[in-house]
């Protein structure tokens, strides 16, 4: 029980790199949840404790309403089009976290990212860190992966989520999350609470 608890304490709580971080990614929300990461997002190029913000180059697809309906809200922010980065994604099928974790970590390998803020709304915010961190230890384990969690919204609000099939408040939507990590840890798609734990632990040692 302990795990899960300081996981959990320490992905909303994580520290930020010594330098701004490279990319920002922000993982797909329906349109109910989207400003949680948006909002986020902003703030970090506003504040420059980033260089790119970054999202799936895709389509509306699953709930998310694609890459170039971001990237228009962004742009009205004030947000150049030269900071906004689209992460190539060629599934047009369906997108779910460990989807976007897997394309996020190949780019990052492939253009050798070395740091890079993951942001999620918050009730969604700590099984995509673990599903990050997860693909980061297979296949590129010496990125450095920090957690932004987004901007909190209403807690009591109904919502959608989960490619826009599931549905309640966002308090609601916490229980759900936490099966779902259970149940991707048993399935062997998802690291457990310590491979996530051990990574945190050894990050900043990373040369």
């Amino acid at each position: 029980m302990l795990q899960p608890i300081e996981l959990l304490t320490r992905t909303l709580c994580d520290t930020t790199p010594t330098h701004p971080a490279e990319i920002a990614f922000l993982f797909g929300q329906t349109v109910d949840n989207q400003e949680s990461v948006l909002k986020q997002a902003e703030s970090l190029l506003k504040q420059r404790k980033t260089q790119q913000v970054s999202f799936l180059q895709s389509p509306a697809l699953s709930g998310y309403p694609g890459f170039e309906s971001w990237k228009g809200i962004l742009l009205t922010k004030g947000i150049s089009e030269s900071q906004i980065t689209g992460i190539p994604f060629d599934n047009l099928t369906m997108i779910h976290t460990r989807i976007e974790a897997e394309a996020l970590i190949r780019y990052a390998k492939q253009q050798n990212i070395q740091t890079i803020y993951i942001l999620a709304a918050p009730f969604h915010q700590l099984r995509a860190f673990m599903t990050a961190v997860t693909l980061a230890v297979e296949l590129y384990p010496t990125v450095k992966l920090y957690s932004m969690s987004g901007t909190p919204l209403d807690w009591q609000q109904n919502v959608a989520h989960s490619q826009g099939q599931v549905l309640g408040s966002r308090s609601q939507l916490i229980a759900g999350e936490l099966e779902r990590i259970e149940k991707y840890i048993q399935k062997g798609d998802l690291g457990t609470y310590q491979l996530v734990l051990d990574y945190l632990n050894q990050r900043d040692r990373i040369v």
